[in-house]
């Protein structure tokens, strides 16, 4: 019996509001229920974020900039959710969700995207940058399904521009 490779994942996300941590359960709900994934091995940065240091200081910005950015390169892959403040009427990405899946392709890291509303465009700089893109109804299922073992190309379904 061969035993399969179960891969560490960080989960590139904005994590400020509500709407943007109930996309996060979702996504962690489905990527627990693959095979593929270690289930204790998904970082989410929204847990980690320095509580000792105060807010905003000198000493929290490094700890917080320099521990994701070691997350992000000892993961076997990156999974990056591109909604923002889709609920203000703001449907650009999160800057430094963009930040990381930028650093995680110049590392030869995978990138999985995952977008909600898929009624808005995407950049083709995030659009030529991941090697499966997940959309709408088909996060769950796709997350929980996708073999990040073999990682097979999944292009995104939204408008490029």
């Amino acid at each position: 019996m061969s035993i399969m490779y179960k891969n560490r994942v960080y989960l590139a996300s904005p994590f400020f509001s509500p709407e943007q941590k109930a996309r996060i359960e979702k996504v962690v709900a489905a990527l627990k229920q693959n095979p593929t994934i270690d289930p204790d091995g998904i970082y989410n940065p929204q847990e980690h974020q320095e509580e000792s240091l105060e807010f905003g200081s000198r000493d929290w910005q490094d700890s917080v900039f320099n521990t994701d950015m070691r997350q992000v390169k000892r993961a076997d892959v990156v999974v990056a959710i591109t909604d923002y403040k889709y609920e203000e009427g703001n449907y650009e990405p999160d800057s430094g969700t963009i930040f990381e899946i930028g650093a995680a392709w110049a590392w030869h890291i995978p990138v999985i995207m995952v977008q909600f509303h898929p009624d808005n465009e995407l950049n083709l700089m995030l659009a030529r940058s991941h090697t499966a893109m997940f959309t709408g109804d088909k996060i769950a299922a796709g997350l929980a399904e996708y073999d990040f073992n073999n990682l097979p190309t999944h292009w995104t379904d939204m408008k490029v521009f």
